[in-house]
């Protein structure tokens, strides 16, 4: 069981060259391979890039763009220069615990596709397997920690918290209720590097120009796939076409020689959530459907094959998440730790059920959120998952041939649901 569990604290060698570079066409890329100086288990420095890579075992090496641009079609990619997860140095790493494998800078710098989107007040995304768990935004970083973590204490076990402002006292001090792998901020206020540190291995990450991100929101970069046979697929990264409500459509669509249009049109606080969960679905993975309410995330589907399974999936978490928030909230323990408690016999078994009738009662927090799924739906089977629990706004990019069964499902509805089609698919595979 020793060797088993020192794999995951081995840093692996690794054999990958210090530069790299990349024709394509008449462009040459070259990209600097990262290693840090950084103390080992007996505190010796050792000149090291990523740890390992997915899983122990893995060679892995993180590189940053460092001369050459790029130009497909129309688009002009990024341009060396512009680090942010790539650029990384000792500096910046304020604690660094140990080596960061690939999936701990993966998971920041998927949370900064999404945080790009999202600059215009505090926000935080708290990801894990480089999805999110839980997103949101708030008047304040601290708040917007807490409603984050509120929203899927599970998952977050492990995770990495990423922020768009500097991280003050009060969320850090936040930040002990919960086992972090990786906290990033542009910077950290007095008093929180402090309480953060009380965690040995907790990475503690400052990237400056996350408080430049606004600036990153149009920037495309070089999607690179690699195929079991050695074969690449490149492609232009994907771009988030949603900056405010003005740039939704109106769900509308013609079959029969009948114009099919919602009965009731969306509140703004219903779109400023759509474009909330627009930009949150950039960094979720395919076929995805989310709940959002005032800003947060409620239910997150990922990954499913099929899109009325992953509408459940993300209803069925929602239940669950909002039910150990409940507990959460009234005893300081999630839900499984209390149902232990009373298998035990340390705890009323009154407690559970209160929480089990609240959460039933409220729906799992899913009346008056909107839903938002990165594809079209195919049939109306997936809108009636969300109406069933009370959704009062649906956003997909719309183009399906039974659009009109949608905007029925949403029209026969008591009270009556709102739709918009956002005109793009957000698929992130």
């Amino acid at each position: 069981m020793s060797d088993i569990k020192a794999q995951y604290r081995t840093v692996m060698d690794d054999h990958f060259p210090a530069e790299v570079t990349l024709t394509i066409g008449d462009t040459v890329l070259r990209y600097k391979k990262r290693t840090w100086k950084l103390p080992d288990e007996s505190g010796q420095l050792i000149e090291k890039g990523l740890r390992y890579g997915e899983n122990p075992g893995q060679e892995a090496a993180l590189y940053e763009l460092v001369g050459g641009g790029l130009s497909v079609g129309q688009v002009r990619l990024i341009e060396p220069g512009r680090g942010l997860v790539s650029a990384l140095s000792e500096a910046q790493m304020l604690q660094a615990g140990k080596h960061p494998g690939k999936t701990n800078l993966t998971d920041v710098d998927n949370a900064l596709h999404i945080l790009r989107y999202l600059t215009d007040r505090p926000a935080c995304a708290i990801m894990k397997h480089n999805n999110p768990s839980g997103v949101a935004r708030a008047a304040s970083i601290s708040e917007a920690y807490q409603r984050a973590f509120l929203a899927d204490l599970i998952a977050a076990f492990g995770g990495a918290a990423v922020l768009n402002r500097p991280l003050d006292r009060t969320t850090a001090e936040m930040m002990q209720e919960l086992y972090l792998e990786v906290v990033a901020a542009p910077e950290y206020e007095e008093g929180a590097l402090e309480a953060l540190k009380k965690a040995k291995n907790l990475r503690i990450l400052q990237i400056p120009r996350i408080a430049e991100l606004a600036g990153y929101r149009d920037e495309r970069f070089l999607d690179i796939k690699s195929l079991l046979d050695g074969g690449l697929v490149l492609q232009a990264s994907s771009f988030n076409r949603i900056k405010t409500p003005a740039d939704l459509l109106p769900a509308r669509c013609a079959y029969k020689g009948q114009v099919y249009e919602p009965q009731r049109q969306p509140t703004p606080a219903e779109l400023e959530d759509v474009v909330f969960g627009w930009a949150v679905e950039q960094g979720v993975s395919s076929n995805s459907v989310i709940y959002v309410k005032d800003g947060c995330t409620v239910g997150i589907g990922t990954g499913e094959q099929d899109r009325v399974g992953v509408a459940r999936i993300a209803v069925d978490k929602a239940y669950t998440k909002y039910a150990n928030k409940l507990c959460w909230l009234a005893h300081g323990l999630k839900y499984d730790e209390l149902a232990l408690r009373i298998l035990r016999g340390q705890a009323d078994p009154a407690l559970i059920q209160a929480i089990d009738r609240q959460a039933q009662q409220d729906r799992g927090g899913l009346p008056g959120s909107v839903m938002i799924s990165d594809a079209f739906f195919p049939f109306r089977d997936g809108v009636d998952v969300g109406v069933a629990q009370g959704v009062s706004c649906i956003a997909h990019p719309g183009g399906s041939l039974r659009d009109w069964e949608s905007i029925e499902a949403c029209n026969q509805a008591d009270p009556p649901v709102a739709m918009v089609f956002t005109g793009q698919r957000a698929f992130k595979h």
